[in-house]
């Protein structure tokens, strides 16, 4: 991964004009530096593809990622055209690379952990020390997955536990899984499934499902095991066997879950943009700016199609958008 220390040692290195130096302060009245165009925060796919746009208008951008991403513990992509397989620790470092190409961007490795309104945009501090004023602000820092409370998940998730069908079900065609879910969450989940895979079996953990859930599992043949779940056992993180509470063990060689997940960051929430009732982002369609004025957001943040495909056009978008937006702020279009 190719850090670069400093954005303004990089930019008098390579013979790009350099951040401008001005004196702005922020809501809380603190003295700040760096002036910047765009601070992207998030280095997923989202922030990244946003970030190789800005660069190719030629903006400056500050590109933040804290290492963190969502499917990390996942072996390859899948649903990707060009990268179908490819490990994500593979795909972000060829990003990141291609993207030193754009002397205007710059990359560091820590968290964001403040974004203020400043005097003309947005005030943002870092944890290791970085920080000035962006007059755009795009938030690419994604969801986080609750993983289910179970002995042995974190051994297994990401290799045969998994929360997205669309990214992992086609390879457990002709397998025997199980989908988890408290109430009618894993029978819902089961049902769909049945689609890819012949053998599944619903876990409700502990739970009831209601008796139109029931009616579903009933009618396309799909068992359910009502019994809380204690563990899940494998080895290599392959799962072979979940335990239950009381009744026979079930052997499975995989499992989805449908616990939910959580905004990765609170910098939207803090930044007072509006929500739906899923937790997600909401933008204008005509601007494609959150209910905050000179604030985006793309990727999973938005909580729209959580696919690293999807994450890549949203992040384009919403850089086209920035870039439209200081195109009619400078006067070069309406």
């Amino acid at each position: 991964m190719i850090v670069f220390p400093d954005f303004l040692t990089r930019e008098q290195a390579e013979g790009v004009p350099s951040p401008r130096k001005t004196s702005h302060t922020n809501c809380k009245g603190k003295v700040l530096g760096m002036k910047i165009d765009v601070v992207v925060v998030g280095g997923g796919p989202a922030g990244l593809s946003a970030a190789l746009i800005l660069g190719r208008c030629r903006r400056q951008v500050l590109l933040c990622d804290d290492d963190q991403p969502r499917n990390r513990a996942s072996r390859a992509i899948h649903g990707l055209l060009g990268h179908e397989g490819l490990p994500p620790s593979a795909f972000l470092e060829e990003a990141r690379q291609e993207l030193t190409r754009y002397k205007s961007v710059s990359f560091r490795g820590t968290r964001v952990t403040d974004i203020t309104p400043a005097e003309d945009g947005f005030a943002f501090d870092c944890a290791d020390g970085t920080g000035g004023v962006a007059s755009k602000v795009l938030l690419a820092t994604g969801i986080v997955d609750d993983l289910p409370d179970i002995a042995g998940v974190g051994d297994l998730y990401g290799v045969s536990v998994h929360h997205c069908l669309y990214c992992d079900g086609f390879e457990y065609v002709g397998k025997p899984v199980a989908a988890l879910g408290k109430g009618d969450k894993g029978a819902d989940l089961a049902v769909m499934m049945k689609h890819w895979i012949a053998d599944v079996v619903a876990c409700s953990d502990g739970t009831e499902v209601s008796g139109d859930a029931a009616r579903k599992l009933k009618q396309h043949g799909i068992p359910l095991r009502s019994e809380p779940v204690v563990a899940l056992e494998g080895t290599r993180g392959l799962l072979t066997k979940i335990k239950f509470k009381s009744g026979p063990d079930l052997e499975r060689s995989g499992l989805f879950f449908s616990t939910g997940c959580h905004q990765a960051s609170d910098l939207s929430l803090r930044l007072g943009c509006v929500r739906d009732e899923k937790g997600g982002v909401i933008t204008d369609p005509a601007t494609e700016e959150t209910s905050v004025p000179g604030v985006y957001v793309a990727g999973d943040v938005s909580r729209d199609v959580l696919l690293v495909s999807i994450a890549i056009a949203e992040g384009a978008k919403a850089a086209v958008a920035i870039n439209k937006a200081f195109l009619r702020r400078d006067g070069f279009c309406d």
